[in-house]
Parts: C-alpha cells; structure tokens; sequence
C-alpha cells in the first residue's frame, strides 16, 4: 500500500507527465511532410535519438518557434537510409507546444532490426542537423560496443569526452549513467573556473534549480555545448538519472540538498524536475504513475541483457551518516548503533525493482547480464581511522601510511598490534553508495552466485574511474564492475586537494587499502568504451587533458578485460 506522502506524489507527477507527449509512427512514406506545410522554428539544441529495440527508436529535437507562438506547431520528421536522404523509409509530423517546453519526441517503429539510419526534422523549409541511430540487432552479432558517461558539470568544464566519443564510429550506443545536468547555482559546486573559461549561468538561470522553468532552461543551456549536441546527433543514448537531475543525495522522500522550509514542498520539485527529464531526453515516456519508473531493459542480441537501473528515486531509503552516530561533545562514535543499521534491511533498489531485477537474471539467456547503473556496487573500504579525519588535506598521507603498512604485512614484515588494528579496523568510505545497502547487496549476490550468471557493473557518480571485483561477504567473486570517470565535474584530486602527481601516487596506493579495487584514476576527466562479445568484456577508459578548452586531446588510455 502506497504512503500518504508517496500517493501525493504521484498525483503531482501524473499530472505533471501528461505534458510529455510521444508522436508514435507507424506507417511508411504516405505522410511525407511538405516542407512548406510546417511552421518556422529553429532547431537549436540539436536532435537526439534513443530507447533503441529491435524495431523502434526514439527521436527527439526542440522546435524554437522564430515567430509568435501559436498555441501548437507542427514540424516535420523524415527517417532515410542514406545521409542524402533520397531513400526515405519514414517520415510524418509531429506536434509540440510551450505547454512541453517546445520539445519534440517521435517513437518511430517497424524499423528493421540492427539497422543504421540517418534522421532530420523540418519546419517551413528550415531542417534541422542530421543524426544517425541505430536499432537494436536480434542474433548473430560478434561485438557491441558501448560509450559509458556520467557526470556533466557545465560551468566546471567544456564536455570534450562528449566531443571525443562523437568521433569514434566504433561506438554503437551510449549508455549515460546520470548527473546529466547539476542543480546548482551560480558560485556553487563545479564554479571556480566557469568566469575564466566562458562557462557562466544565465542571468534566468543562475540560482539553484527548483520549478519546472528552472530545470527546462538549465537542460537548453547543456544542450548548447557543441560536444553534447555531436555526440547525440552521432549516436542512440540509453540514459538513466542519478541524484542531480533531481537535486543533490536524492532519496525516496527527500533529499540532502532540499531544504523545506525555503525551497517548498519536496515532492513538487521533484516532480517539475522528472517532467522536464522527460521532456528534454531522448526517453520513451512512462504512463501515469509509472513516471516514477525509469528501470528497464534492454537485449543486444543474444550477447547481453543491459539492465538499467534507479538507485535514487523508486525505492532507496534514506541514507546513513556517520555523523548521526557521533556524540556531537564528545566526539564518540557509536559503533553497536552504526552496525546495526549497517545490518538492517534498508533498501537501495525497493522490493518492487530489487524482485525484478532478480527476475531479469533469472529469465535471461544471454551470455552476459550488464547493470547499468549510478552507484559504485563494490566494497571500498578505508581504515576507520582515515574516515574520522576532518582535515581533507591530511587523508591522502594516511591512506598512502596504510598502504605502505599493508604492503610491508604482506612482505613478511611483524606490524605492532596497534598498527594491525588500524588497517585491520575498516568502514565504507561512501555510505551514499552500495556500501551503505550492504545486506541489499548481499541479498543480490546470493541469488547472482545461485544462478551462476555473469554480471558486469557499469557505474558512474564518483568522476573518478574504477575497476573493481564484486565479491560476496566471505571473498566469493561474482562479477566485475567498471566505474567511468566524469564528463567535467571534479574528482578525488579536487576533494582531497591534490595536484596531479599525489592523485597518480595515491591511485597506484589505492589497491593496497581496498582489497576488491583492480584499478583507479582519480584526476582525469573522461569515460569508458565497453565491448561486449561473447569471449570477454573488454573495457577501455579513455582521459581527456582539460576540459578548460575546446582545445583539447586525448591523454591516456587504461584497459582491462574480464572473462567470467
């Protein structure tokens, strides 16, 4: 049974979502726009594609009227074969209005399967960029490759690892991970450079976002960054939100970074900022109260089962800080307290979406079983003596010490009992991650280790990279995760204050502290190429030398492949 709180939301949210309106188009060439029929418009943020099936793709674009508005425009949509445009398979037209923010979407179907197509939008003679999409491939493929991304800062940075991936024609699909866009105004998070580098808010949008106007001007303002238009007009996005597309640590009924009493009623928030996801994002929308819903799947081919996931809104409990469980006077923390939270069955996922991802594996016959998803699944632990610190700057020298003491346990060399305890004494470094759900976890690699499946974690938030082993309580691997880096938003480098050479010493210390890390960047922007066959899941992060600039190139590369 739905709460008092959850039944208002949806209310606000059902009503919300009814101004996310989809064109579904079923037919062939019949309805072949005039270009003269349709109304002036411009179409500057772009097109973008997206929710690829086997026969379906979504298009999308926003329609700028140049004249007064009529209260409804209508533009022109056509699908081709070719670049040129002279095999049309598809084409019609599709309304929008101010009501959805002038957006367009398109649910074009009865597309072959695995096939690539060139798309165009029109509107009195004016066509917008040309992009290409591809459907979904049933059998038979060798390889898929995914570009993974996660975490655009605007004012932080230019989105060149968008740029760069729009240029590698080896990349199927795109999978990005959430933190699309960041709530926060003017000075805040990520705003150091953005006067210097030409990355300023608006003056209408320079303030914390909180109405629907808010979050629709702040996705028209990313979606004029050069980098993010090319990478969407170049390829299908499969997306999912994290916490930022709402407003910062996210949870079923709240959220860190929403204060009541200033900001007004959660719930509403929330709801203008998951309408204007929909509007914005190339997204079949869900129906009514499903709007919450944004869990699905997807089978590419028979090679893997890409399971996308919500771990901030359908059912994540509210998350744990170590801070509630210190005596503010003291100081002391309560450990029995802590532990049995830790313990409890507080959930990331809800029981709803824990019971069908449990049911995705267990009826899905390909190789592979892919989650994509925000957070870091893996177990990273510190010494709980480094979490404890209140000096930043001193944390990188304590876990580099602990690395230092590990490695010498490890060489033979006789630690004294204090400190074998300070390495030994470990605690979760990020309670807003899997960590802080660990019997949730647990309960998942039970029923992973039961069916014998292979999973593969691809996860974002932390704008840093990683590749960790997913293991059970007693050490028992059940599959890998790959973390991508950030588009732009600060690092670990940024957190800790680090220049580059400590964040390269402390990544190289960082798999002698945590016992399940492989591999970690911590001060480069960029994001992963994943390729799927049926041997291996190789996985290649790729880093960019600024974001600062346009001007820009690749800086390195890191690689590692995982078997099953």
């Amino acid at each position: 049974m739905l709460d008092i709180n959850r039944r208002r939301f949806l209310k606000v949210v059902a009503s919300a979502g009814a101004a996310v309106t989809v064109s579904t188009a079923l037919g062939g060439c019949s309805s072949l726009v005039r270009a003269d029929n349709a109304d002036a418009v411009d179409f500057t943020h772009g097109v973008a594609s997206g929710d690829p099936t086997t026969n379906a793709l979504m298009l999308w674009t926003r329609a700028v009227p140049k004249a007064s508005a009529k209260p409804v425009i209508t533009v022109g949509w056509e699908v081709a074969r070719d670049p040129s445009f002279s095999d049309i398979i598809r084409s019609g037209t599709a309304t929008t209005s101010a009501r959805r923010d002038y957006t367009v979407k398109v649910d074009v179907q009865q597309l072959p399967a695995g096939m690539a197509l060139y798309y165009r939008f029109v509107g009195n003679g004016q066509y917008s960029a040309i992009g290409e999409g591809v459907t979904l491939p049933k059998q038979g493929i060798d390889a898929i490759r995914l570009g993974v991304f996660s975490c655009s800062n605007y004012p932080a940075g230019f989105f060149n690892p968008y740029h760069h991936a729009s240029q590698d024609d080896t990349i199927d699909f795109v999978l990005h991970l959430g933190d699309y866009i960041y709530e926060y105004g003017a000075g805040g998070y990520g705003y150091d450079d953005a006067e210097r580098i030409g990355r300023t808010f608006p003056d209408n949008n320079n303030k914390e976002i909180i109405s629907l106007d808010d979050y629709r001007r702040r996705y028209a303002l990313y979606r004029t960054d050069e980098g993010l238009q090319a990478l969407h007009a170049a390829k299908p996005f499969i997306v999912v939100w994290d916490d930022h597309e709402i407003t910062n640590d996210t949870y079923t009924d709240g959220a860190q970074n929403h204060q009541p009493e200033t900001e007004g009623d959660f719930y509403q928030r929330r709801a203008a900022a998951i309408q204007a996801y929909y509007e914005w994002m190339p997204i079949r929308p869900p129906q009514g109260d499903a709007s919450l819903q944004i869990y699905r799947s997807f089978e590419l081919g028979d090679l893997a089962n890409l399971i996308m996931l919500d771990t901030r809104i359908i059912g994540r409990d509210k998350q744990l800080s170590y801070a509630d469980f210190t005596d503010a006077s003291t100081g002391e923390f309560d450990s029995q307290g802590f532990q049995a939270a830790m313990q409890s069955d507080r959930s990331i996922l809800g029981k709803k979406q824990l019971q069908w991802l449990v049911n995705q594996l267990a009826q899905s016959n390909a190789h592979w079983q892919i989650l994509g998803q925000q957070l870091l699944m893996a177990r990273m632990n510190f010494p709980a003596a480094i979490i404890g610190s209140k000096d930043r700057s001193t944390i990188a020298n304590k876990l580099l010490n602990a690395a230092q003491l590990k490695q010498a346990r490890a060489n033979g060399q006789q630690l004294t009992e204090q400190q074998q305890r300070y390495i030994d004494t470990v605690t979760p470094y990020n309670l807003d991650a899997w960590d802080g759900y660990a019997m949730e976890r647990e309960v998942l690699f039970q029923q992973v280790k039961q069916m014998g499946k292979k999973i593969v974690v691809l996860a974002g938030d932390t704008h840093n990279a990683w590749h960790n082993h997913l293991t059970t309580h007693t050490g028992e691997q059940v599959g890998v995760e790959f973390g991508t880096s950030s588009v732009s938003s600060p690092g670990m480098e940024t957190y800790l204050g680090l220049d580059d050479a400590t964040a390269k010493k402390l990544a190289q210390a960082l798999p002698t502290v945590i016992n399940d890390l492989q591999y970690t960047n911590l001060h480069e922007r960029g994001y992963m190429v994943t390729q799927i066959s049926k041997d291996a899941i190789d996985n290649e992060w790729r880093f960019v030398d600024t974001i600062k600039s346009k001007d820009y190139q690749l800086s390195g590369t890191h690689r590692a492949q995982f078997r099953g």
